[in-house]
C-alpha cells in the first residue's frame, strides 16, 4: 500500500502498473503539454516531468511508495529535480524540439482593437493602455523573506489536489484542480515572512501604454506582436502582448480581399441613357463615374475600377479593385399619358396568341410573410382536424 498518489496521479497510473505503461504516460503527457506546443502549460510539464523522474527510478520509487515526496526530500533524493526539458530530451534520444536552457513563458496578454475601415485603408496610429503582471521588485519574485517559503502538505509542493468521488459499484471519478491552500503554487509563507508589497502573491499590477501602429492593408484578425512585453512571472520568459485587429462594419464599402464592394441605385432614365456619380473615397477623394448615353446598365450588373481598392498590406502603393454592384430602381406607376410615347420609344412588345376559353385572371402584389403564416395556420388548423378523427368511443 503507498503512502501517497500524488505522482501517479499527475500521470494518470495505478501505483501498481508495469515501466511500460509509465512510459507510454509520460510519452503521451508530455508530448501534449510540451512548451512548444503549448506555452501556458509550462507547470503542467514540470510536474509531469517530476512525476516520472520519481516514479521511473526503482529507489525513488521505492521511498517515495513508503513515506511519500516528504521522505524523498529527508532521504535527499527529493530535496531537487532535473531540468524538465532534460528528461524530454533523455526520453526521446535528444529529439525534443526545446533547448535544454529553455525558460518556459509568461502569459500573453491578448487584447481586441476595434479599427475603421478608413484606418485600415490609411493605416493609423493607436495608444492602447493594458494591464499586464510584473515580478515583485521588492521580494525579487520569491514572495516573501528568502528561505522562508513552507511546502504546502495539502498538495505536497505540486500545486494541485485530487479529489475522488465515488460514481458507482467500486467505480470512482478522479477530478484534479488547484490546490487551494496555496493557490496552486506549492508553497506558502507564514504572514510575518510574506513581502509587504506583494502581499506573498510574487507578481504586481503594472500599467502599459503602447502604440499600435496600424500598417495600410491590413486586415481583419491581424496580429501584431509586441514580443516580451506579456505577463512576467519568478522563472519565466515574459510572455507577448498580442493585439488582434477588430474591422467594424462600414456603411458603404464591404471588403473582400484586396477588393472593395459597393452597392450604386440607379433609376430608369440613369439606366438607360446614361448618368454621372461621385464615389468618396476611404482617403477622402471624389471619384467621377460616368456611364456614357448608349450604354446601358442592367439590374445586377458587375463593374469595376482599378487600383481604387484596398491598399496590399507592404505594399501599400498597389491596390484592388473597387467593385460596384448595379442595382435599379423602377417608378411605381407611368402616367398613362405617357405610355403611347414609350411604346413608340422602347422595343415592341412580344406579340401573342390568346386561346379561346382563356380564363382572364387579377395579378396581386405577393408578401412571402404573410403566404408563410397563412400556410402555417393552415397546416395548424389541418392537424387539429385529424387529430380530432383519431379519438373514438368504444361501445359494445
Amino acid at each position: 500500500m503507498v503512502k501517497e498518489t500524488t505522482f501517479y496521479d499527475i500521470l494518470g497510473v495505478k501505483p501498481n502498473c508495469p515501466q511500460e505503461d509509465l512510459k507510454k504516460a509520460y510519452r503521451k503527457l508530455a508530448l501534449k503539454y510540451h512548451p512548444d506546443k503549448n506555452p501556458d502549460e509550462g507547470e503542467r510539464f514540470k510536474q509531469i516531468s517530476q512525476a516520472y523522474e520519481v516514479l521511473s527510478n526503482p529507489e525513488k520509487k521505492r521511498i517515495y511508495d513508503t513515506g511519500g515526496e516528504q521522505a524523498l526530500k529527508e532521504g535527499g533524493m527529493g530535496g531537487s529535480f532535473s531540468s524538465p526539458m532534460d528528461i524530454f530530451d533523455v526520453f526521446f534520444g535528444g529529439g525534443g524540439s526545446g533547448s535544454r536552457s529553455r525558460k518556459y513563458k509568461g502569459d500573453n496578454v491578448v487584447h481586441r482593437l476595434s479599427v475603421s475601415l478608413e484606418e485600415l485603408y490609411k493605416g493609423t496610429t493607436r495608444k492602447l493602455a493594458l494591464q499586464k503582471s510584473i515580478i515583485c521588485d521588492k521580494c525579487e519574485g520569491y514572495g516573501g523573506k528568502k528561505g522562508a517559503a513552507q511546502q504546502c502538505s495539502t498538495c505536497h509542493g505540486t500545486g494541485i489536489v485530487v479529489q475522488i468521488n465515488p460514481i458507482g459499484q467500486g467505480v470512482v471519478q478522479q477530478i484534479r484542480g488547484s490546490c487551494g491552500n496555496c493557490d496552486g503554487k506549492g508553497e506558502y509563507f507564514f504572514t510575518r515572512d510574506r513581502c509587504k508589497q506583494c502581499a506573498g502573491r510574487k507578481l504586481m499590477r503594472e500599467r502599459k501604454i503602447l502604440e499600435v501602429h496600424v500598417d495600410k492593408g491590413m486586415i481583419d484578425g491581424q496580429r501584431i506582436v509586441f514580443s516580451g512585453e506579456g505577463d512576467q512571472g519568478p522563472g519565466l520568459e515574459p510572455g507577448d502582448i498580442v493585439i488582434i485587429l477588430d474591422e467594424k462594419e462600414h456603411p458603404i464599402f464591404k471588403r473582400s480581399g484586396h477588393n472593395l464592394l459597393m452597392t450604386m441605385t440607379l433609376n430608369l432614365v440613369e439606366a438607360l441613357c446614361g448618368f454621372q456619380k461621385v464615389v468618396r473615397t476611404l482617403d477622402d477623394r471624389d471619384l467621377l463615374i460616368t456611364s456614357l448615353p448608349g450604354s446601358v446598365v442592367k439590374h445586377g450588373d458587375l463593374k469595376c475600377i482599378k487600383n481604387e481598392g484596398m491598399p496590399i498590406y507592404r505594399d501599400p502603393f498597389t491596390r484592388g479593385k473597387l467593385t460596384i454592384h448595379f442595382t435599379l430602381e423602377y417608378p411605381k406607376t407611368i402616367d398613362s399619358a405617357i405610355v403611347t410615347k414609350l411604346e413608340q420609344i422602347l422595343p415592341p412588345r412580344e406579340q401573342i396568341m390568346i386561346p379561346d376559353g382563356a380564363e382572364e385572371v387579377i395579378l396581386e402584389e405577393f408578401d412571402p410573410i404573410a403566404d408563410a403564416q397563412e400556410q402555417r395556420d393552415r397546416g395548424e388548423a389541418y392537424d387539429e382536424d385529424k387529430g380530432s378523427s383519431r379519438v373514438q368511443c368504444a361501445t359494445n
